[in-house]
């Protein structure tokens, strides 16, 4: 706990993000820190609540409820009130390889479920977290660790992004000799390529760590796709131990009139190829797809939905809208949403808040289906057509999508990018090894556990649970290295 009265005495504060139409100019990192004082006091808010949901780490009906990682919370929390930075460190890296990209990027399933947060506003767990890290990094507490020994066991990991390389990490750590296999030009996956440079700088906070953990004796291999590149089974020839991390990358596409045409893309295009460019040239090489000037359509209305709104913005986009197929949540939560549930209210992000500042109102429309894309003479988009919808339940209980007669809209469009999420992982690297699947297309592994089909291969992250988060990445990455370290020695150290 913090403060026994602090949650009395102080009121939730955040630092103020850069303004809107000042952080559209560039791609630096726009959340800002709070000072000493302040970031004493939001960890003084931390109160003896008896039980600490904030870190159980459950999947509720209505998701994930505390930490996936089992953050030391309120003793982290603790230490930030009493200025025991270093020793908040020591507690934090205990449970989380990268607090710094979870500080950044989480949605913070913890402080749905803080007990403050039942009757006030939570604690700033996540902030208190990025604090803490940032702080560890500038004062240099955090250090190159190279294994005193090492056990001559060689593990494969396939997969950069969070969970492989939370998974490598581990393995290292137990002296493993660890090398990680990466498709792209850049180690980190979805971390590197995924997610805008606004909201996690890549150079100064990934790749930052990439080169701490080659450091610490972690091989990186990078533009080598595993089934494609290199025959997947050499891996089990070479190594001692296989652990898949390549996530759910396939991305669930629109069946409508007009998909084939010019200027549709995938989200991960978009944002991939932007941030690539960004990286080689400062966008200067025109390799990545521009919105400038352009009509832009965005479908979907996630966490990938609002980066792809707040890189077309950047881009000097004419409009932008953000269709979504889902109704607006509440502001506060619904009954049948209780406390330590995530919370599924109603919020503004980065991308709205700065679509707003430009044109004057947040782009997200809801309860919208497309029907289909018209283009011009040479192939390329020029309006998408869209209908209002309602979803009714038929007497099976089942939710159906019922469109809502006078609705339908023509709507300009220059560029439309779909952002409606992901099946599952590719199947090159399954059917190469044959792998067992469940209904849904993941690699069968039982959760705890990791082991597939085939002995001394293991799967983790999205590749094995489907499309989630970063934290949840990270702990079947920490989980599964436990698993495969068991194997390969009979015995585990690892948490």
């Amino acid at each position: 706990m913090g403060k026994p009265t602090g949650f009395l005495e102080y009121q939730r504060e955040l630092p103020a993000d850069r303004a809107p139409l000042e952080r559209i100019k560039d791609w630096r990192e726009f959340h800002l820190h709070l000072d000493e004082k302040s970031s004493r006091e939001q960890g003084a808010r931390c109160m003896e609540c008896g039980i600490p949901f904030c870190q159980t780490g459950k999947v509720l009906p209505g998701g994930a409820s505390g930490c996936p990682v089992h953050n030391l919370i309120p003793e982290w929390n603790d230490m930030i009130f009493r200025g025991l930075w270093k020793e908040a460190f020591e507690r934090l890296r205990m449970t989380n390889n990268f607090p710094e990209f979870t500080g950044r990027v989480c949605p913070a399933p913890c402080e749905g479920s803080c007990t403050l947060g039942i009757s006030e506003p939570p604690v700033t767990i996540k902030l208190n977290e990025v604090s803490i890290i940032d702080k560890a990094f500038e004062e240099g507490w955090v250090k190159p660790e190279v294994p005193a020994e090492r056990t001559g066991k060689k593990v494969a990991v396939v997969g950069s992004g969070p969970a492989g390389m939370a998974c490598a990490d581990q393995l290292n750590k137990a002296g493993h000799e660890v090398t990680v296999y990466e498709r792209a030009d850049r180690i980190g996956g979805l971390l590197m390529y995924g997610i805008p440079n606004m909201k996690l700088d890549k150079q100064e906070i990934v790749q930052r760590r990439v080169d701490l953990m080659a450091t610490e004796g972690v091989t990186f291999v990078t533009g080598v796709e595993v089934g494609k590149d290199i025959p997947a089974e050499q891996l089990r020839n070479d190594f001692d131990a296989v652990v898949l991390c390549a996530g759910a990358t396939q991305p669930r596409d629109l069946p409508v009139e007009g998909r084939g045409l010019k200027g549709v893309h995938f989200a991960m295009e978009f944002l991939t190829a932007n941030t690539k460019s960004l990286l080689d040239s400062n966008l200067e090489d025109g390799n990545y797809i521009s919105a400038a000037g352009k009509n832009v359509i965005v479908i979907g209305g996630g966490d990938t939905g609002t980066d792809c709104v707040g890189t077309s913005v950047r881009h000097g986009c004419k409009s932008v809208k953000q269709l979504e197929i889902m109704p607006r949540l509440p502001d506060s939560r619904a009954p049948s949403n209780p406390w330590p549930e995530w919370p599924a209210v109603f919020k503004i992000d980065y991308g709205q808040e700065e679509a707003a500042a430009v044109f004057g109102r947040d782009p997200r429309d809801y309860l919208i289906s497309t029907k289909k894309i018209v283009g011009d003479e040479n192939g390329n988009i020029k309006e998408i057509h869209i209908v209002g919808v309602r979803w009714q339940r038929d007497g099976s209980g089942r939710m159906n999508l019922i469109e809502v007669e006078g609705t339908d809209e023509v709507l300009p469009a220059d560029l439309v990018l779909l952002a409606m999420g992901f099946t599952g992982p590719e199947k090159t690297l399954i059917d190469a090894l044959k792998l067992d699947t469940d209904p849904r297309g993941n690699v069968q592994a039982e959760y705890g556990k990791y082991a597939t089909n085939l002995p001394g291969v293991f799967a983790a992250g999205d590749m094995r649970r489907g499309q989630s988060l970063v934290v949840w990445a990270i702990n079947e990455g920490r989980e599964a290295a436990r698993e495969c370290d068991r194997f390969l020695m009979g015995k585990t150290f690892l948490p």
